[in-house]
Order: C-alpha cells, then structure tokens, then sequence
C-alpha cells in the first residue's frame, strides 16, 4: 500500500483530489493519503470533510492530518504539492502590485508572477530536501503555481529528487477541442485523443491533435477559426492565429493583447484573488457542514477543472507502467533539437514505470521561440534571486520579462514588490 502526501492540504482544491484517489482505489492502491498544512484552522475543515468524503466510499484508504511537514513525506511514495505561500492575501497583493505600476499583476504573469515565484521556490525546494533525506525515490508533483519556474528551481537545485511540475490547462484545452467535435457529431472519448503542445507553463502553442492515432489537426484548427470569424469579440486576433497556425495557451492574452489585460486591472476590483477569496469563504463553509461528504458544485467557481484527473491519473500511470501520454513540465533532455537540454518545458511525455520521458517534438517557429526564450531567460534569474535572495538578479529578471517594466522603473518596481513581500522574503533582507 501507497503512502501519498499532499503538502498544502488544506486548500480547496483537496476535495478533487480525493475523488481522483477515490475513482482509482482498483488500480492506485494508496493505503495512507497524509494531508499537510501550516493552518490548523484550514486543516481542520478540509482535512475533516476530506475524511468524511473517503468515510462515505467504504474507508479504502485512511486520511491522515498533519501540521508536521517532515512526518507527512517520510516514507511516501508520491508527494504532491499543492501551497500558496502568504495565502490568497499575498495573491491579492501581487496584483495590485502590478496595478500600481501598470503592469500585468497575474499570479504566474509578469511582476504578480516573480513575486510568487519568490516566495514559492525556497519552500518547495525545503521539500524537496526533506523528500531526498526521508523519502529517497519519491516522486514529487508540484502544482504550486508558477508550476514550470518551481520545477525549473527543483531540478536545477535538487537534481537526486524525481520532479514534474503538473498543470490542468492542457487537459482544459484538450477537453475544449473534444467539446467542439461533439457538436459535429464526433464524440470522442479523452484516452482516444491526443493534444500536442509545447512551450513553458502558462506559455504554450497548440499546434496538433490526433484520434487514435490520426492526425486531424487541420480540422480541428479550421473549426478554432470559424468559431473566432463568426465571434462578435474573438478572443484571439485572428489574423495572427492563422499566420501562426497553432492556438495559443490562454496566458498568452497577457504578452499578445498586453493594453486590453492592463484595462481589465483597471476595472478592480474585485480582482481575481477576490473573487476567489469569496468563492473560498463560501467552500469553507459548506465543507464545515458535518453531514456533507460530497464536494458542492462550487467547487468549480474555483478555477480548477480537471485538477483530480490531472493529478491521479499521472500517479496512476507512472506506478502501474500504463505508458500514457501526459502534458507536464519537466527538464526535456535534448527532446528539442537545438534548444537547450537543461531547459524545463511544458511538453507531452510518456509516463509509466522507468519515468516521465519527454516525447521528440520539433522546435517552435522563431515568431514563437523568440518570447520563450525571452522569458525562460527571466525564469533562470529568477530561481537564482529566490535561491540565493540576490537582489541584482532579481534587477535583471525584471528588467528581462518581456511585461516588466521600463529599465528606468526597474529599481522602484523591484523595492515595492521585496518590501510588499518582506516577510516572506527572508534571504533578501540578511
């Protein structure tokens, strides 16, 4: 029997998860599912229901709490990491960060993510510490946000412990596709279909599709125009989709329509931590309810579908050698021709027993690889900043994001996001 650890147990995103384990208990045999949090308070409430939730299927497994890091990953398996440092306060605070530069102030974009990355990256490395002295051979997941540049930090400086950086926006965009061929009359199940996509997190290109095998990318390509051309307000310009010939990832909203995401800033609030703190409120409290063992469908108001299937079927299919296809971030090993092999990249793999192994693709056409390397460039500063609390990288990580700001607001951007961020900074203010 499996021991699993969910570092970050405590979010709201950990009712998903148990159903994952819930659905595989067949074929993913976990014997103990620890959940960890620093909040006794958010431990009690979702680590209760989670309880009550595995309580109602039969107890197949037991749910464990804790507030003790290192006795939740001795001895696992798998440790997921699931954390937010600073809490959904410290999310608010990137993005009016950004607002008050008149910058981009997402959570994983532009100034809003830098500040997180900051934060985020010595934690998860002390985790992964903990993992290589007392769980040697585990397998780390981490779905902390920025996923890539934490699985970029992990594998640069913890290279003994087996790491993938996981994200649900290519199952989101591979489900959309089969939305769309359904209404076509092609209903297609999920394990038949294939999304091919690369890029880093939250910066990629779609750029093919196949069913069994098949390659029906230029249907499904023709009908992401269609729907663009008869869209009163098309999300994409649809003249660079078709000279690109690949749909891009969402996040691309931030770098191809900069003016248009900076007006919506300027409408908060509520910004989107916001609104999320208010979807949490009201999770907490129904998941507080004692005879409640089911998630409430305003799980979904969260932002986080196809968290569980993302999440369990990884696991599911590196331990029982299933050999499936999944998008994930991991260092790519020369998988790229050209690009640099020590590079993190969201990519699809082949996950089964031996590992997750990149799949061969070809490089991304310079009007693509031109942003990615700008902004892979920014990613390796930054973990070199969040490692070492060096405040000249951290200059020119900002100076370098391709959304940062102009080199002479360089310094004041900088001292307001590590004074807004002190406490949870420590290394830059010895």
């Amino acid at each position: 029997m499996l021991k699993v650890a969910i570092i970050g147990g405590g979010s709201t995103y950990t009712p998903e998860l148990i159903n994952g384990f819930l659905e595989r208990t067949d074929a993913f045999p976990v014997g103990e599912l620890w959940l960890m949090d620093i909040s006794p308070e958010r431990l009690e409430v979702v680590g209760g229901f989670a309880q009550r939730m595995v309580e109602a299927k039969g107890a197949p497994f037991a749910v464990h709490l804790s507030t003790d890091r290192r006795e939740a990953v001795r001895d696992a398996s798998y440790v997921i990491t699931q954390l937010r440092v600073g809490g959904m306060a410290a999310r608010r605070a990137d993005e009016y960060l950004g607002r008050r530069h008149g910058l981009i102030g997402q959570e994983t974009t532009g100034v809003g993510g830098m500040a997180k990355g900051l934060r985020t990256i010595p934690v998860i490395l002390s985790v992964a510490g903990d993992m290589r002295e007392l769980a040697p051979g585990a397998l780390l997941v981490n779905f902390a946000n920025p996923a890539g540049l934490v699985t970029e930090a992990v594998s640069c400086y913890e290279p003994g412990v087996a790491v993938v950086g996981v994200c649900n926006a290519a199952l989101n965009a591979k489900m959309t596709i089969l939305e769309r061929l359904e209404k076509q009359e092609h209903r297609i199940a999920p394990h038949r279909a294939e999304l091919k996509t690369l890029g880093l997190n939250h910066l990629t290109w779609h750029y093919g599709f196949t069913v069994d095998g098949e390659d029906i990318w230029p249907e499904v390509f023709a009908g992401f125009l269609d729907e663009l051309e008869q869209s009163s307000e098309p999300r994409w310009d649809i003249a660079t989709v078709e000279i690109l010939g690949m749909i891009p990832n969402y996040y691309l909203k931030y770098y191809y329509d900069t003016d248009k995401m900076l007006a919506a800033q300027e409408k908060w609030p509520p910004s989107r931590a916001e609104e999320v703190m208010q979807v949490e409120a009201d999770l907490l409290r129904k998941y507080a309810e004692a005879d409640r063992s089911e998630p409430p469908e305003d799980l979904m108001k969260r932002g986080g579908a196809h968290y569980s299937t993302v999440a369990t079927q990884l696991l599911n299919a590196h331990y029982n050698d299933l050999q499936e296809n999944h998008v994930v971030n991991i260092v790519h090993q020369g998988a790229v021709k050209s690009w640099p092999e020590d590079w993190v990249l969201e990519m699809p793999c082949r996950v089964g027993a031996e590992g997750i192994i990149p799949i061969p693709a070809k490089p991304l056409p310079p009007a693509c690889f031109g942003l990615l390397a700008h902004v892979k460039s920014y990613e390796v500063l930054t973990v070199e900043a969040a490692i070492h609390g060096d405040r000249k990288a951290a200059y020119e990580a900002l100076l370098t994001h391709p959304l940062g700001p102009p080199a002479g607001q360089v310094q004041t951007v900088l001292d307001d996001l590590l004074e807004t961020n002190r406490k949870y900074l420590p290394r830059f203010w010895n």
